[in-house]
């Protein structure tokens, strides 16, 4: 009797998106890194929040709009705690949310991105087919992580011997999204134990 295992997997960022962008102090491209730090501004009845990042060498610092002429009312208390005491969780979070770079069209740096796998759920199904694995990676962030690259940095495997496993036919992209990606993998030929 065989068998069909189902793993579930989601990326997570360890730590904040790094921003690249010209630098008008080092007069070059530079990396800027989340300060953990709010900037809040009030006008009136009007409220302007900023996450700072901040140039790695000269210290230079550039806004990311969170709220724009925001009614003070339109923000829960607890939150506008937080964002004026500089709460580092807080300012994590808002590092690691890609609708915030987008939205202030900042460039993130793909190769400064610090992720991780992290294993939410797996299933066995006994079945008379020939064993087989399925692979599904959620990945909510979009980071733009080749699919070969992913199953070997799960699996343990090289990306060359990912590619090998696709090119014989024994490992196949069910699914290629932006944000999702599932891998049937015939499990006589996976040599690691899920």
């Amino acid at each position: 009797m065989s068998y069909l295992k189902k793993i579930e997997y989601e990326i997570i960022l360890k730590d904040s998106f790094w921003i690249i962008r010209n630098c008008p102090k080092c007069n070059r491209k530079t990396y800027y890194k989340n300060t953990g730090k709010f900037r809040v501004n009030a006008n009136g009845s009007k409220l302007d929040i900023w996450l700072i990042y901040q140039c790695e060498e000269c210290k230079h610092t550039l806004n990311l709009s969170i709220y724009e002429r925001q009614k003070v009312s339109s923000i829960s208390r607890e939150e506008y705690q937080r964002f004026l005491g500089n709460d580092e969780q807080l300012a994590e979070m808002y590092g690691k949310n890609i609708q915030l770079f987008r939205k202030n069209k900042a460039a993130i740096d793909p190769e400064k991105v610090n992720y991780a796998f992290v294993k939410l759920h797996e299933t066995t199904e006994y079945s008379d087919l020939k064993g087989q694995i399925i692979i599904a990676i959620n990945n909510p962030y979009q980071l733009k992580i080749r699919p070969e690259k992913q199953i070997a940095e799960i699996s343990g495997l090289t990306r060359s011997q990912v590619k090998t496993l696709f090119e014989k036919g024994e490992m196949e992209l069910q699914t290629k999204l932006p944000h999702f990606i599932s891998v049937s993998i015939n499990a006589c030929s996976f040599p690691v134990d899920q």
